[in-house]
């Protein structure tokens, strides 16, 4: 995709989504942590259920160490693969009370430091809970950047770079939102939704279902 057209592909989407957000809940960087933490193989929808129940009882590190490994796992059980992220999200809430004051580091270094973050998770909270301009490629971003052409890349990390590389400055800390959404409910995998896409005639895309 040329530069023109990426640029007028993010302001296409800009207009339809001009503040675009997470669609997990929270009210706090840790919160926020927790909720992406628990999300890895799981729906936005399910982990927060299951916060709904959680954050109220444990809003804090400290809160949620007190609960214990399995303590925690009974708020996070209908969440795939919950007692692994249990254990996770307890040592990782030992590690934020012993080196970083309890508060959630902002640097992408010791946040994938924490148990259970990846690179992934890091970028999500660098770019949701401090406004760095971020890019997470999750399975539908890592889609959308090949399907439509904007970001071809054999791997999660080329697919990062590339985006990085070719989206405006002025798009990048919206970008990933803006691309989740649209790779979550119109450039759908299995079908997209090419009849109400913004951007259709900008994606190169050869199977649009039209």
């Amino acid at each position: 995709m040329k530069k023109d057209a990426i640029a007028q592909f993010y302001r296409r989407l800009q207009e339809a989504n001009p503040a675009p957000t997470t669609e997990l809940n929270y009210a706090t960087p840790f919160q926020l942590l927790i909720a992406v933490i628990l999300s890895a193989q799981a729906t936005d929808v399910g982990v927060n259920k299951a916060t709904a129940r959680l954050f109220p009882v444990a809003p804090t590190p400290a809160a949620m160490l007190a609960l214990g490994v399995e303590g925690l796992a009974d708020y996070i059980r209908t969440i795939g693969l919950y007692r692994s992220k249990a254990k996770n999200v307890i040592a990782t809430c030992q590690r934020l009370l012993e080196c970083h004051g309890g508060e959630v580091p902002s640097d992408r270094e010791s946040l994938e430091a924490l148990p259970g973050v990846g690179r992934k998770t890091a970028n999500v909270v660098l770019n949701t809970a401090f406004g760095q301009p971020t890019i997470a490629v999750d399975t539908h971003i890592f889609r959308l950047g090949n399907r439509t052409g904007l970001a071809p890349g054999k791997t999660v990390l080329e697919v990062e770079q590339k985006l990085l590389r070719v989206t405006p400055p002025e798009f990048r800390k919206d970008a990933h939102h803006w691309l989740i959404l649209h790779g979550r409910y119109v450039c759908k995998a299995r079908r997209p939704e090419c009849a109400r896409c913004v951007v259709v005639d900008l994606c190169t895309f050869r199977g649009k279902t039209l």
